[in-house]
């Protein structure tokens, strides 16, 4: 996403569902609930409670940091 939202607004309807994709598919790749926070310009609370909401399997804490899980987080990430 290019632009943090708005701080306070609420997001709903066409706009909620798009972020949701977007939140959803990010995490899904690898990103942490903090740098999508911080990209958007929301806490982590509210990106945490979208991907609950969506029914999104939460990571462990930490996520892959080892092995194939990682590097293939790390692929994905681009980094």
């Amino acid at each position: 996403m290019d632009k943090k939202l708005p701080k306070g607004a609420r997001i709903t309807g066409e706009g909620r569902e798009a972020l949701t994709a977007d939140l959803v598919e990010r995490y899904q790749r690898g990103e942490s609930i903090r740098s999508m926070a911080a990209d958007i310009g929301r806490s982590y609370g509210f990106v945490h409670g979208v991907l609950v909401d969506a029914g999104v399997t939460m990571r462990s804490r930490g996520g892959a940091t080892r092995g194939p899980a990682a590097q293939a987080r790390r692929e994905a990430l681009g980094t």
